[in-house]
């Protein structure tokens, strides 16, 4: 396969990573009882406490319910995270279950490559990322023009039982959705409310908040039953190592406590990767299909074919 076409598959697997969320187990319940109501007015009073807890309990309750929207998102990638760039995404998203329809395009995914198509299609279906690589990239994947990357495969290739445990046992409490972001800031300890805004069009609320990877972790009420004490010190550990410092997260909720806006920090060594999502037309149909087997290439079986290949030529120039 050209570089060009690995170049695409790693840009949108770091996409897919930090869209469904496979940084980090989100599995906050958010207490979302709470008929609580953002201010739709553009009253500037800080709210207390307990009317932020309020306001986004109730915009947890609310989303968990409609289980789907309509997105339109911007990820801005640091150089050193496969040369940097912007993603552009949009399409239809759904949360229990995790699934998602959407194109990207961005200079992410085309510099320095000018076969690259202008913009490409990934779909999301339990737990499986599949890429449109384009008609052109077919010729050099056996006529196939997408690609399948399993996540649950990915992490038993590596061999990490804690990433395994992380990916394979707690994948359905992993999607990034809008729900979960909600419950996960609900969880930091330096909340804060920003003030009203108007975003799209129509009046908000404005709330920030900040996480550790650590105080993700905490705040994760399923954490515990997927990690042992050794495996979340190990997996803090590794993630220390790599960089990861922690989130920055800030929402905007509309008077019907929906979000409308969400920005997602994540901080890293190499730099802050950036994700700015649009929600709208919550409980919009999320029909997601994977595409025909015919049709789709594996990615891990096509480097474990790759991998023998390579062990045989090494037999052969040692006899």
């Amino acid at each position: 396969m050209a570089m060009s076409a690995w170049k695409r598959a790693g840009v949108c697997l770091t996409a897919a990573v930090v869209v469904a969320g496979v940084a980090g187990c989100q599995d906050g319940d958010g207490g979302g009882k709470s008929k609580g109501k953002a201010a739709g007015s553009a009253e500037s009073k800080p709210q207390t406490q307990n009317q932020m807890t309020e306001v986004l309990q109730a915009a947890f309750k609310k989303t968990s319910e409609a289980k789907s929207s309509k997105v339109r998102m911007t990820m801005t990638m640091p150089a050193a995270v496969d040369g940097g760039g912007t993603m552009e995404i949009s399409g239809v998203q759904g949360w229990d279950p995790g699934v998602m329809d959407v194109t990207m395009k961005g200079s992410a995914l085309t510099a320095g490559d000018p076969d690259a198509p202008e913009q490409v299609r990934m779909i999301m279906l339990d737990n499986v990322m599949y890429m449109d690589m384009g008609a052109k990239q077919a010729a050099e994947m056996d006529g196939k023009r997408w690609m399948k990357m399993d996540f649950a495969a990915i992490a038993e290739q590596s061999g990490d039982a804690a990433l395994q445990k992380q990916m394979t046992g707690g994948m359905e409490n992993m999607n990034q959705d809008p729900a979960q972001q909600l419950a996960l800031l609900l969880e930091s300890p330096n909340l804060k409310h920003v003030g009203p805004e108007k975003v799209d069009g129509v009046q908000t609320q404005h709330y920030k908040g900040t996480l550790s990877f650590e105080e993700m972790l905490d705040a994760n009420k399923g954490a515990d039953s997927l990690l042992s004490e050794k495996e979340r010190e190990d997996l803090i550990a590794n993630v220390e190592k790599a960089g990861m410092k922690g989130y920055d997260t800030q929402v905007w909720v509309n008077e019907d406590n929906y979000p409308v806006k969400m920005v997602v920090g994540m901080k890293m060594a190499q730099g802050t990767m950036n994700m700015t999502a649009h929600y709208s037309d919550y409980g919009a149909k999320a029909d997601v299909q994977a595409p025909p087997a015919s049709d789709t290439l594996d990615l891990m079986e096509m480097l474990k074919e790759l991998e023998g290949l390579g062990e045989e030529s090494g037999a052969g120039l040692g006899s």
